[in-house]
């Protein structure tokens, strides 16, 4: 998909694994909430607004996020994208198979969802011969000419501002309204908030520890890419009590983008108690280290540097939600913990 290139052409934020998946708000396999009634709503968006005049029966999604949402509310679209960047042998992710096992529609059963390729761009003949009621794209990067032809299949509830900018709180909220699952989308961003908050309390050294995350590859021309307040990657470090960097937080004030390119002559003006990072593979974390410029990083001289080549850990925490964020937080949290501790005994 294209936001799949983009992620990979400027990197992704490092997750981890371990634990189960979030379970799903509820068990049927299809949109059978219980706030019917509470149609039509109206939902606004970046291109204006959609209105829902009845409880959707048949969901496609694009994207990544949307989908996990919807299952986390116990709803199996009719169609999903493939998780062709970061994902598994059959175009999925292991929360996502978790999710629809425990709603009777895993991949390979009558209840499945239909996949679809979004390799080159949002999949509109896929998506119609769904014929679905509403297309969730709550986080995504519809261009305005993509919600105009996807809206001539079904009403679309685009994302509310920033391409790729949405949190996940903001996803479920705003999914869970297009659903009719208000009340159960209130709870389950608080259920996994809770998850989350009681994960974090083990690791106490990361709160007020400053961050950077970013994407470093020595072998690049520019070498560098940090990530705005606007991604949910910095989004759930700032969550965790953790500090944006002083020198990220001045440098993107007011920008509507999702990261900044950074010169490597400049690297050592990258000051922070941690520096995250994706890396394509294991060779290229060691070789950070090793250059001459991204190797003034003080993150990286003290020691305190994430990194991680793992694309369906990275994709965990980079596309953000209420199923792959539990799954991930085992892993990842004693990593962050580890470089804290690192960048505190260099201090």
């Amino acid at each position: 998909m294209r936001a799949a290139a983009l992620l990979v052409a400027v990197g992704l934020g490092l997750a981890a694994c371990s634990t189960g998946p979030a379970g799903p708000a509820a068990s049927g396999p299809a949109a059978t909430g219980t706030a019917g009634a509470a149609f039509p709503v109206t939902i606004k968006h970046v291109f204006g607004e959609t209105t829902l005049k009845a409880q959707p029966q048949r969901v496609a999604t694009i994207s990544w996020v949307n989908d996990d949402v919807a299952l986390a509310l116990g709803v199996v679209p009719a169609g999903v994208p493939k998780n062709e960047w970061g994902g598994n042998a059959q175009g999925s992710t292991p929360w996502k198979d978790a999710a629809l096992k425990n709603l009777g529609a895993g991949f390979g059963t009558a209840k499945a969802p239909a996949q679809y390729s979004e390799a080159d761009g949002i999949n509109f003949t896929e998506i119609a011969k769904l014929n679905p009621d509403v297309i969730l794209g709550a986080y995504s990067g519809l261009t305005e000419e993509d919600y105009k032809k996807l809206s001539e299949i079904a009403p679309v509830v685009a994302q509310p501002e920033i391409a790729y900018g949405t949190s996940w709180q903001d996803s479920t909220a705003i999914i869970g309204k297009a659903l009719g699952k208000e009340p159960e989308a209130a709870r389950l961003v608080a259920d996994t908030e809770r998850t989350i908050r009681e994960k974090v309390a083990q690791y106490p050294q990361l709160a007020g520890k400053t961050f950077i995350y970013g994407n470093l590859e020595p072998a690049k021309s520019d070498g560098i890419n940090v990530y705005t307040a606007n991604d949910n990657r910095p989004r759930f470090l700032s969550s965790i009590g953790m500090k944006l960097a002083p020198v990220v937080a001045d440098n993107t004030a007011g920008s509507k983008e999702f990261f900044i390119p950074w010169s490597a002559e400049k690297a050592n003006e990258l000051g922070a108690d941690v520096f995250v990072t994706w890396v394509p593979d294991a060779k290229t974390a060691a070789s950070i280290t090793s250059d001459p410029l991204l190797g003034q990083i003080p993150a990286v001289k003290s020691g305190a540097l994430v990194a991680d080549s793992d694309n369906t850990l990275t994709l965990s925490i980079s596309a953000s939600s209420p199923l792959s964020l539990p799954w991930a937080l085992d892993t990842f949290l004693p990593k962050l913990a580890d470089a804290a501790d690192k960048a505190a005994a260099a201090s």
